[in-house]
């Protein structure tokens, strides 16, 4: 398989903690065992992790969660929460594969729409999310309530 070929990664489902907690490099934080297990067990939280053929059997490369989200008004949405991908396995397509892995799921779940909130001077994760068919919303703030370190 060529590097940066469609074909030389595949896409999974994020089934146990052992798995997530082998690639701690492609979280922001180092990943908990409690705090996986909880987000695996959870309803409607989905993760997916990207392997490449040139990569260590076994070890993800990349990553993508997604958390359906309910309101009584609109119905299900599926919040992109997080992407990831290794430094030396970007630009071959892996994150465009998470991100249609993810949609794909949406739309099977009837999902009305997919969103994902991104820094607008991360050019990579824009470039990333509108190369594969999202568009901007408008302007946005995201604003935030700090409640301690998250990590339990």
């Amino acid at each position: 398989m060529n590097p940066g070929s469609e074909t030389d990664h595949d896409i999974r489902r994020a089934t146990d903690v052992e798995t997530v907690l082998l690639a701690p490099e492609l979280f922001d934080h180092t990943p908990t065992p409690e705090a996986t297990r909880r987000f695996l067990a959870a309803p409607g939280h989905h993760m997916f992790f990207a392997y490449a053929a040139d990569a260590p059997a076994g070890i993800p490369v990349g990553f993508i969660t997604g958390i359906e989200m309910l309101h009584p008004d609109k119905g299900v949405e599926m919040c992109l929460y997080e992407l990831g991908v290794a430094e030396d396995y970007r630009r071959r397509g892996i994150a465009t594969a998470l991100i249609h892995t993810l949609h794909t799921l949406a739309r099977d779940l009837d999902c009305y729409d997919m969103w994902v909130a991104v820094d607008t001077d991360n050019d990579p994760a824009l470039g990333a999310y509108r190369g594969t068919g999202a568009t901007d919303d408008g302007g946005c703030a995201v604003l935030t309530w700090e409640l301690g370190d998250g990590v339990e």
